[in-house]
């Protein structure tokens, strides 16, 4: 058990790159010096990658097939959930109008091919300390339900509970903000972002789904539903 807890709390790191031997690279040096590590090798690949498991930091390179580095950037800017991710930009491109773009477009740092491993790890861990992404994973308690944002284990009354990626991101919002009531608009725009086009049905679906997971037979049904205006995570309502 302990090895899985030390495991999880290493910060993860998503290297959006479509060149295979420099993510071998950066794989290696960023293990080896203690970040657990995922790979896109396009943007579209790392958005959906982003959406259903947000990691600590994003290394993204500039030019990507299907979706480019710059425009990954600039639609994780536009969203709530994503709009403080830390995210360094890998590019070939030297000039300085270049790095001038890309950190008006929203990256936190720039960095230029070739490069020292050492120093892209500094820079890292440079970030993460700047911005406080790791230490901001803390568990949310609600209820007697308890959430981890790290392992993604949720447990209630020390039963653990099997969610669903959309699941648990809903879940995760509605216990970041505890008793409010949120249109389905709000829903949304919260966890599948402004920019994806999803028919407000949907969140009717996943609230649905949310509630068989979480909970049992004569359990309190926390979500409730708010006639004419949307949901909420409370102790005010009947059994389910």
């Amino acid at each position: 058990m302990e090895s899985v807890v030390s495991e999880s709390n290493r910060p993860l790191v998503l290297v959006v790159e479509d060149e295979a031997p420099l993510v071998t690279l950066l794989r290696y040096n960023l293990e080896k010096s203690g970040f657990r590590v995922d790979e896109a090798g396009d943007g579209n690949e790392a958005l959906t990658k982003i959406t259903e498991s947000p990691p600590d930091l994003v290394l993204l390179d500039w030019m990507l097939p299907t979706l480019s580095g710059i425009e990954l950037c600039r639609q994780l800017r536009r969203r709530p959930a994503t709009r403080s991710l830390p995210v360094i930009m890998l590019t070939a491109r030297a000039e300085d109008q270049d790095a001038v773009r890309g950190l008006e477009t929203g990256a936190d740092d720039y960095i230029t091919k070739p490069f020292s491993p050492e120093a892209l790890v500094a820079r890292i861990r440079a970030l993460l300390r700047r911005t406080g992404a790791a230490p901001a994973k803390a568990p949310l308690q609600f209820a007697d339900m308890e959430l981890d944002p790290t392992t993604h284990k949720v447990t209630r009354a020390g039963k653990v509970l099997h969610l669903g990626p959309t699941e648990f991101r809903l879940l995760e919002f509605f216990m970041r903000h505890p008793r409010r009531v949120f249109s389905r608009e709000d829903v949304l725009n919260a966890v599948w972002g402004r920019d994806i086009h999803v028919e407000p049905r949907t969140v009717d679906v996943h609230i649905r789904r949310l509630r068989k997971a979480i909970n049992g037979e004569n359990e309190l049904d926390l979500v409730r539903t708010v006639r004419a205006a949307g949901y909420a995570l409370d102790t005010d309502m009947v059994a389910a």
